[in-house]
């Protein structure tokens, strides 16, 4: 298995700053894409803090144990489960920790989507707000992960249609952040993954102006190299109300 990526941030066309940050690791399998909140310094803080913690977790546990990246033990009982889970935890803490230490960042927080490719056996998605990840495969795009958002909970709840739902001006409240508490409950999805397989990890910027059907199109018809710069140009020309993170994965 190989693997190919890249990834891309826009500021969009209403906002005056970034406060998005992405990760692209392909030696070491992992993807992140972090879309801060809590102001000018706090949110763009936030989510640099997240995907440098994350990477560092990662990396520091494959130079301590270079075996556990070669595992080929099932996903339900691979040992990297926990490390990626406990890497967006220690990102949580230490952002928490920065924020209690700095009234400038009070209140900083940030979502994150962390996808970890294991060559042969398949991904991990750790999980938090309402950022991210969808698997394209055999024509069709899956949404990975589940929104942590006051409107996805309306949504189970049967209170609001999912027209309604595009169209809520509640969409942006999430449920569920990293670093605003001490602590945080992460969602990990295990993933078999098959060559062909393509992968996008996006922050809200991207899905609240750019439906399924042209995630599709681009993710599965255009170049990898090609497809953020391509996604992120069709939210900006939809309206670019927001910041747009882009990370497009290929399973070769």
């Amino acid at each position: 298995m190989t693997i190919a990526a890249r990834g891309l941030s826009d500021v969009g066309q209403r906002r005056d700053h970034n406060e998005d940050s992405f990760l692209v690791d392909e030696p070491l399998g992992l993807f992140v894409v972090a879309d801060g909140m809590g102001g000018h310094a706090g949110g763009g803080t936030a989510s640099r803090m997240a995907v440098e913690t994350i990477q560092g977790r990662v990396r520091r546990a494959r130079e301590a144990a270079p075996a556990l990246f070669e595992s080929s033990r099932p996903l339900g009982e691979h040992p990297l489960r926990n490390v990626l889970r406990e890497a967006v935890e220690d990102a949580c803490a230490a952002i928490y920790r920065a924020a209690q230490g700095d009234p400038a960042l009070a209140g900083m927080g940030t979502t994150v989507t962390a996808l970890l490719v294991l060559r042969g056996v398949g991904a991990f998605v750790a999980h938090v707000g309402d950022s991210r990840c969808y698997l394209v495969r055999g024509g069709s795009i899956y949404q990975v992960s589940e929104d942590h958002s006051l409107v996805n909970e309306q949504l189970k709840a049967g209170a609001i249609t999912a027209e309604e739902a595009r169209t809520s001006r509640f969409k942006n409240i999430i449920t569920r952040s990293v670093g605003f508490e001490e602590q945080v409950l992460v969602d990990l999805i295990g993933l078999e993954v098959e060559p062909g397989d393509r992968l996008l990890v996006c922050s809200d910027g991207l899905t609240n102006m750019v439906g399924d059907e042209r995630l599709l199109e681009v993710v599965a018809g255009a170049p990898v190299e090609e497809a953020p710069r391509r996604l992120v140009d069709l939210a900006n020309a939809a309206g670019g109300d927001d910041n747009v993170t882009v990370v497009v994965v290929r399973i070769d």
